[in-house]
């Protein structure tokens, strides 16, 4: 178990060094960094936001500048992924039915002072289907809202453990994984030499 004294230590000591060692990965493997990085973080409520915007997105940045040496040389943009919500949409042609899988809505349900959508990207037989909401806290990408929504998308089909799509992009749901493997069974931090295998799936 990892001891500290206050939240901001604990992303200075876990997630910054995971950062570094990503960008260091991809160095290796590509002779050159990322120009552009959009990263979806999972399991934040509302109230969090402000710390998340204050403190975590700093420490982020923190260790970008020493990788870049500047912030001009990357374009980050940072998503919030919510699960948990109470929203749900109906299709209406004749009786209500659930839209179809891909269908986004960002305009009249979503907040005037965010940058936000909802994205429904799996069919169900039964029931509601829940769709995902995604705030965008920040967007340095360029891309248009309706490129992020596609790619979006997109990354809810890359989720090797299942033929269709997930509820959240293939990144979270990886993660999820691997935090439940660490946590419920594992108890301690997994070998570094299992580090480009899909072993938690």
């Amino acid at each position: 178990a990892h001891i500290h004294s206050t939240p901001q230590q604990e992303l200075e000591d876990l997630m910054c060094p995971a950062i570094s060692k990503a960008l260091r990965k991809y160095n290796e493997l590509n002779n050159c960094l990322p120009s552009r990085i959009i990263m979806y973080r999972d399991g934040v409520g509302d109230g969090q936001i402000p710390y998340i915007v204050d403190h975590e997105i700093a420490a982020i940045k923190k260790s970008f500048l020493q990788a870049y040496k500047s912030e001009d040389n990357l374009k980050f943009t940072y998503i919030i992924v919510s699960k948990r919500i109470n929203s749900r949409f109906f299709k209406m042609n004749g009786q209500a039915s659930n839209p179809p899988s891909g269908t986004v809505v960002d305009d009249v349900v979503t907040l005037p002072e965010r940058y936000d959508f909802f994205l429904v990207s799996q069919s169900v037989r039964q029931g509601t289907v829940n769709p995902t909401s995604y705030n965008v806290i920040v967007d340095g990408s360029g891309l248009k809202p309706d490129h992020i929504q596609k790619l979006t998308y997109k990354l809810t089909h890359l989720y090797y453990n299942w033929p269709g799509t997930v509820r959240v992009p293939a990144p979270c749901q990886y993660a999820h994984k691997l935090a439940f493997l660490v946590g419920e069974s594992l108890h301690m931090e997994p070998s570094a030499q299992l580090e480009n295998t899909l072993y938690y799936l």
